[in-house]
């Protein structure tokens, strides 16, 4: 390690741009490559020189590993997803937790609306029979329709305002949230339970916190019915998986399209194998053009750090200014 220059912590693989801007910003780790021993070696002899930790928003940075580095002085996340980084435990110890917001909203309801139409069309299925060769001997049943069915968004914040907007092409939106958004053109219902009960298709775009963990229960998808479906490019945890995969095998909805699971990348076997799923691998924002634009977000964050200037883009603002590996002062 060179100590003229401060180490990071990576915690998972980046797209190439990334992880070259980082290379030329620091002395990389790549905590995600290391095994037990070795990660707690490097606790051991270089734990005061962390200054930073760069992971993915489904990736985090744990409490004991945060507590771990005395001079950690940001945690920059390559997504807008905070549910898997301590926000209090960061505030209280003065390191910035930055995000890459706005950059993702539009793929992400690009995506929605392609799951909800591949999921109520059967494309993945459609696509699976044509190659294998069914076409020749037999016809596909029939799919269900998309346009004028009722759609239901859960949480109306950037991307469910996007999701929002493009389904208003097919049938009318109503939605829920924590309060009601009066500047919002769609209707507004108290509760999940409500507009699911009110929709044919239910979209999940709300943010994951304690409040929002498994939201999606056994009433909420009784409300959607064995009529509904169920699209979610949100996270995992705010569906109770299990409750899905008994309401899917009973017949209690219709279908569901995920993009996201509770504990990714394990997908329960019984969602591998009903054909009432479509499945993504988290890939909402996986676009060439917008991971490049958030690589860019995330070194501007901790270029605006290493010079000792606020990041533009943090949930959590610190308190302490960079200081250079050799001369950084531990924290307690």
């Amino acid at each position: 390690m060179n100590e003229s220059r401060a180490i990071a912590l990576q915690m998972c693989r980046f797209p190439a741009y990334l992880e070259a801007g980082l290379k030329a910003r620091f002395d990389i780790i790549r905590w995600f490559e290391l095994s037990e021993p070795e990660k707690a070696g490097v606790l051991r002899h270089h734990a005061k020189a962390v200054r930073a930790v760069v992971t993915g928003g489904h990736i985090g940075c744990a409490d004991d590993l945060m507590m771990a580095l005395p001079s950690l002085g940001i945690v920059a996340i390559n997504g807008v997803g905070v549910d898997k980084v301590n926000l209090s435990l960061a505030q209280q110890r003065g390191v910035y937790v930055t995000t890459t917001p706005g950059v993702l909203t539009e793929d992400v309801a690009d995506l929605a609306v392609g799951l909800l139409i591949g999921l109520l069309r059967g494309i993945p299925a459609a696509d699976a029979y044509v190659r294998a060769g069914k076409w020749l001997t037999s016809e596909r049943p029939l799919a269900r329709k998309v346009s004028g069915r009722r759609f239901g968004i859960v949480g109306l914040g950037h991307i469910g305002s996007a999701i929002a907007a493009r389904l208003m092409a097919f049938g009318p939106v109503a939605y829920t949230g924590p309060r009601q958004k009066p500047q919002a053109a769609y209707t507004f219902h108290g509760s999940a339970k409500d507009l699911a009960a009110a929709s044919d298709v239910l979209v999940i775009a709300c943010p994951a916190n304690a409040s929002t963990h498994h939201l999606i229960d056994v009433a909420v998808l009784d409300a959607l019915g064995p009529e509904g479906y169920l699209v979610n490019v949100a996270r995992g945890s705010v569906i109770d998986e299990p409750a899905l995969i008994t309401a899917l095998d009973t017949g209690r909805i219709a279908g569901a399209a995920l993009d996201v699971f509770e504990n990714e990348p394990r997908v329960p076997a019984e969602l591998i194998a009903s054909p009432k799923v479509v499945l993504t691998p988290h890939v909402a924002s996986a676009t060439v053009e917008t991971r490049m634009h958030m690589s860019e977000v995330v070194l501007a964050n901790l270029d605006a750090f290493l010079s000792g200037r606020p990041p533009a883009s943090a949930v959590v603002q610190g308190m302490l200014p960079f200081t250079s590996a050799a001369t950084v002062q531990t924290r307690g």
